[in-house]
């Protein structure tokens, strides 16, 4: 039976700070599954105590006398402690708690996209200096192990490519906006009802928390330093029905995709609503699901797919870091896995202006003759050549939608094409464009 303020010669003992969703979950895990655990390692993880500013409310679990406190310094300055759990999110004071306990010798394991984003180059070298682990595999995609599979099960690959579905709010959205036709606003307001939006959304919709995320992806994929500040980021608070429509008559469905790319030895880093090929693997996950695609040059095309969020994936992922950092510990191990590469490549982010994809427009035009020979003359001018063509609902002397899906282009053309189109006369309100990924860039 395990003594959960005891401390245990044999086994590894961990603090937790912030006691929420997360949290929650990861305390659950630990304590029903201590038995399978212990089996599993040959020691104890003992749950030593758990720093929250609110101890009193009840959270369904039955947590041992004197395991929680209001005082995070009794954790990080507890000489008993091997690991720190940082769970509370947001940049301060997570990022002071993190780098106190690397400085107290105590490994860490953070559930923190936006403070690795913004600050982990800074955390990642002191552990390095300081000789211990940092465990961060809840930061992306909840409870699908994508960290370890980019730092262990693909090593062995130059990654060609990432695309991600990282954020389930937004794509639970998108996905109710696909299937029942309704405007963003209902969408997210039923996001919000059910608890998977936030009541200030910005963070999931306008694509923050994907580009927090993607920015991690990135540096394990490339070698680079983490770079949030140069990732593209476009959200979803923009998309209408009437684009997904016709989006699905073109065979595509619009996600919101994280992407980074090896591209003519330039990184891209973006995110933004995209249309997908509606038979594409990755077109199917719909709802509050994740899903990260990587294209490796041994491995070719894999899909990992699961939950994204939620107090139980996450604090899988949690304690699945608390797991290899023990083992570590036991065998003298630190630093088996290194936290990120010693060396960054010294290689450049593309600029978005030089960016080539596929692009659908949608202009608002009067319906008179001659108006899509003038739009299609633009885009011409810009090297911009048109795929395909849908123009509906003929109404003389009135505004229509004239809908262009087009070859590759590059956006600084695009742009400039969108700009001269949108003074013409006969052009009636703003161009809406989507980036387009087809079969060169995702297999089937």
């Amino acid at each position: 039976m395990v003594n959960p303020v005891g401390i245990h010669p044999y086994g590894v003992n961990i603090g937790i700070i912030g006691f929420g969703t997360v949290g929650t979950g990861t305390v659950k895990i630990l304590l029903e599954n201590r038995g399978i655990l212990k089996e599993r390692l040959g020691f104890e993880i003992n749950l030593r105590r758990i720093a929250d500013l609110d101890i009193e409310r009840d959270r369904g679990i039955n947590i041992p006398e004197g395991v929680l406190t209001t005082d995070v310094n009794a954790l990080l300055n507890d000489p008993h402690i091997d690991i720190i759990v940082e769970l509370i999110g947001g940049i301060r004071p997570a990022k002071d708690f993190i780098l106190k306990a690397i400085s107290n010798g105590k490994h860490v394991v953070t559930a923190n996209k936006a403070l690795l984003a913004t600050a982990g180059d800074e955390i990642f070298t002191a552990a390095l200096q300081a000789g211990v682990e940092i465990g961060f595999e809840a930061s992306v995609a909840g409870g699908i192990p994508i960290i370890k599979v980019i730092r262990e099960g693909l090593v062995a690959n130059r990654i060609k490519a990432v695309y991600g579905i990282i954020n389930g709010t937004s794509n639970y959205i998108l996905t109710k906006m696909t299937e029942e036709n309704v405007e963003f606003p209902e969408a997210l307001k039923e996001a919000q009802d059910l608890g998977y939006a936030e009541a200030d959304p910005a963070l999931d919709i306008e694509g923050i928390d994907s580009a927090h995320k993607l920015a991690i992806l990135a540096s394990l994929s490339y070698g680079i330093s983490i770079s949030y500040e140069d990732v593209y980021t476009e959200g979803i608070s923009k998309i209408s029905p009437q684009d997904i429509g016709f989006a699905s008559e073109l065979g595509y469905k619009v996600k919101l995709l994280a992407i980074a790319k090896d591209s003519d030895s330039e990184i891209e880093l973006r995110v933004h609503p995209t249309m997908l090929p509606k038979e594409y693997l990755i077109s199917k996950v719909d709802g509050s699901f994740n899903a990260v695609y990587i294209e490796g040059d041994a491995t070719g095309s894999t899909l990992y797919y699961g939950r994204g969020a939620g107090d139980m994936p996450a604090g899988s992922a949690v304690v699945s870091d608390i797991v290899d950092i023990a083992r570590n510990v036991r065998k003298n191990a630190i630093g088996r896995v290194p936290v990120i590469t010693r060396t960054f490549r010294d290689v450049r982010i593309k600029r978005m202006d030089d960016v080539i994809s596929m692009y659908y427009f949608r202009f608002s035009a009067l319906d008179r003759p001659g108006v899509l020979s003038k739009i299609s003359g633009i885009l011409g001018n810009y090297n911009i050549s048109i795929a395909s063509v849908i123009q509906k609902g003929r109404r003389v002397g009135e505004a229509v939608p004239v809908v262009v899906l087009t070859h590759e282009a590059k956006e600084r053309d695009v742009r400039q094409a969108v700009n001269e189109i949108d003074q013409l006369p006969v052009v009636m309100d703003k161009t809406v464009f989507i980036r387009v990924e087809g079969e060169e860039d995702i297999s089937r």
